[in-house]
């Protein structure tokens, strides 16, 4: 099966919000691991430049200056991609580093070239691509969506079997604060998104709901869940109950 994962600010950042959680990269990486050892493959959507950045820079907050942003992610994202590095490492694999921009999406010649690329890293099981929105060129994830969308798009691209989102709540939740275990129709639950944001993510849940709709109209089942609690991935990909699973439509491209 292939999979794609997208990791927020919210779960990859310390809980001051201006450093990367080590126990939480090392933890992340060990459940990534072993899924590709079990024979799937995985592609990472990963944010947390910014909040690299921060530290690095000694800025305590995330800046509402959008330039201060960019420079935060330039900073941080090589900081980001070592902190990958070095947990992949301990289970003898490698990471590959792509930042996209939503143009390279759109493009067809550049998708074209994006998708060739991820289907020979693909090939070495060794070697784990770890995708963000080039930030320090690009605005729509530091303004928007936390790269909710992209980890979307990425899935469509790559012919994904599942989109999982991992946040830091177990899943969307009804009016009385319950998780719901599976939607069919995105619309019908789209009145319980808030734009409820953390110190260094954004877009919410709004923006995941928007992009569980691209990708469920594509055809690939996806999946909202908590990131900070030990077992999710292993649990989703096994088919068990957690988080909130979001199922194709019956007419979506991919269905059967």
């Amino acid at each position: 099966m292939r999979i794609v994962l997208k990791f927020g600010s919210g779960i990859l950042a310390s809980v001051k919000g201006n450093t990367l959680d080590k126990r939480q990269f090392h933890r992340l990486a060990s459940e990534v691991a072993a899924l590709i050892k079990a024979g799937h493959q995985c592609l990472l959507v990963s944010s947390g430049a910014v909040a690299a950045g921060l530290g690095a820079l000694g800025i305590t907050n995330r800046p509402e200056d959008l330039a201060l942003r960019q420079a935060c992610a330039a900073v941080g994202q090589s900081k980001l991609m070592a902190q990958y590095a070095e947990c992949f490492a301990e289970h003898g694999m490698q990471v590959a580093q792509l930042l996209l921009t939503h143009g390279d999406i759109d493009s067809r010649n550049r998708s074209r070239n994006v998708h060739n690329t991820l289907t020979h890293i693909l090939k070495n099981r060794s070697v784990v691509p770890i995708i963000n929105e080039n930030d320090s060129v690009a605005t729509e994830e530091l303004k928007f969506g936390d790269n909710d969308r992209l980890s979307a798009e990425v899935a469509i691209l790559a012919h994904a079997d599942l989109l999982i989102l991992l946040t830091s709540v177990e899943g969307l939740l009804d009016g009385q604060g319950k998780r719901i275990p599976q939607v069919d129709d995105v619309d019908a639950v789209a009145k319980f998104a808030h734009e409820e944001k953390g110190r260094l993510s954004v877009g919410g849940m709004v923006s995941k709901l928007q992009a569980v709709k691209l990708a469920v109209s594509a055809g690939i089942p996806t999946a909202i869940c908590s990131g900070r609690k030990v077992g999710q991935i292993a649990a989703l990909t096994a088919g068990r109950n957690v988080g909130t699973r979001f199922l194709p439509s019956p007419l979506s491209p991919q269905s059967p």
